[in-house]
């Protein structure tokens, strides 16, 4: 199953240590940053408060970012001796489901930022002194970018509960960008063939995203942008909800037992006009940007009623990373540099997807726009391991919710930080999950000619 060379994605240049160490550095304070300015906008009641079954309090979200990083950097790549083993059992994730977090024993807002700065305190000096070489999970300075990915991912989902909170707003960004060219056509045809999906090179990838593989998908038609506002006010006018037709037997009972009747966060006004609530601010509902805060059957019945399907998850980086010209797959859709501004909304610059059309240097070979950043896309396809994959650096990262029920999403979304978003990602949820900045577009067969 393994790739040809000629159709790997180039393998990074490896940098020097002192650049190495200036990147991570670069990352680590990054996030570290962004978990401030979400946890300092809110009073302490708002920290320890639920905001949602769904979500932790805040201050749980802090504390957990500071435990992995004790646990993994201090202790691990450090052997420095523990700053607060007592608290290990309060931030497993996995001992504690988040309806019942509220109730353990929280370091409480003052006590957690005096915990995660200490254990940056040391991490810094830890940084300074690492080889970035050796073990696996230090080579490449692995485990520091590692972290840096854990602790965005949890900002994310900490951004997510600031959605979910009620109350005056908190949080500032510009506004996301207006469309700068028109998406034509509406599809795109991406010719069969296999290609290399997933990496074996990428030196910050994650266990899931390897190794590299090849995949054979056939001829198939992908939208270019992903499905609007707009767009999916139609299907809720023509009776998109109310059609069982449209929907999976699955989807049609969640949609009937959840009362579904429009995307999370939609309001219609007395005069039905669709308004959407954002962080705490109402606005009318912007037709020309991605829908988002749908879940995974919404997308499905979407698709069934404009005659199409959800891409697979091989189709999705298919058209994300394949370069026919070239014959090997890249990192981007625009090729291996790091995204920019220019390339994509990601990193909480904007608090909503932009337009499409934002962003045409960010298109990939085949013309197809957005496949990074603005919403997470849903695909069909189940959560499940590459061939060969191997659990790294822990099981409970990946392999504990193989086979689940899970779903594929791709692509990051306005929320996502470019250290915890590449072509080769992969992220899941419940396909019942709407809390997450999630849309998708639309997929269909071709029957290639003889």
């Amino acid at each position: 199953m393994t790739a040809g060379p000629s159709t790997h994605a180039t393998a990074p240049e490896a940098p020097t240590p002192e650049v190495l160490r200036a990147q991570l550095a670069t990352v680590l304070a990054r996030a570290r940053a962004r978990s401030a300015a979400l946890t300092d906008c809110v009073d302490e009641s708002e920290l320890i408060a639920q905001h949602s079954p769904l979500m932790s309090p805040l201050v749980w979200d802090l504390a957990h970012i500071g435990n992995q990083e004790e646990l993994w950097l201090v202790r691990d790549v450090g052997g420095r001796e523990p700053v607060r083993r007592d608290i290990d059992e309060i931030y497993d994730a996995f001992k504690h489901a988040r309806a019942d977090r509220p109730a353990l024993p929280l370091l409480n807002p003052a006590e957690a930022r005096g915990y995660v700065a200490e254990v940056r305190d040391k991490v810094w000096d830890i940084l300074d002194r690492s080889p970035l070489a050796g073990r696996p999970v230090e080579r490449d300075g692995f485990a520091f970018a590692m972290i840096a990915q854990h602790e965005q991912q949890h900002d994310e989902t900490m951004l997510a509960t600031h959605q979910l909170r009620s109350g005056p707003a908190v949080l500032r960004a510009v506004p996301a960008p207006d469309p700068v060219h028109a998406v034509t056509p509406e599809e795109v045809v991406i010719p069969g063939g296999e290609f290399t999906m997933g990496t074996s090179t990428d030196p910050w990838a994650l266990d899931n995203e390897r190794p590299a593989h090849q995949v054979n998908v056939a001829t198939f038609a992908l939208d270019v942008a992903p499905v609007t506002n707009g767009q999916y006010r139609e299907f809720i006018a023509d009776g998109g909800y109310d059609r069982a037709e449209l929907w999976s037997e699955r989807g049609w009972a969640h949609r009937r037992s959840a009362g579904l009747t429009a995307p999370q966060f939609w309001e219609r006004d007395g005069a039905g006009d669709w308004w959407r609530r954002s962080f705490g601010i109402l606005a009318p509902l912007n037709p020309n940007q991605p829908v988002v805060h749908v879940c995974y059957f919404e997308a499905e019945a979407y698709a069934r009623w404009v005659g199409k399907r959800l891409p697979t998850e091989s189709e999705w980086e298919k058209a994300a990373r394949w370069d026919p010209a070239t014959r090997r797959s890249r990192r981007y859709p625009w090729g291996d540099e790091e995204p920019g501004s220019e390339h994509a909304n990601l990193g909480q610059r904007h608090l909503e997807p932009a337009g499409v059309g934002a962003y045409p240097r960010g298109r990939s070979p085949h013309g197809v726009d957005q496949l990074i950043g603005d919403v997470w896309e849903w695909t069909s396809s189940d959560f499940l391991p590459y061939p060969g994959f191997a659990a790294f650096p822990y099981r409970e990262y990946s392999e504990v919710f193989h086979g689940g029920d899970y779903k594929v999403l791709r692509g990051g979304s306005f929320g996502t930080d470019q250290v915890a978003c590449r072509g080769t990602f992969r992220n899941w949820d419940h396909p019942v999950r709407r809390q997450i900045f999630a849309g998708f577009r639309c997929a269909r067969d071709v029957t290639e000619s003889a």
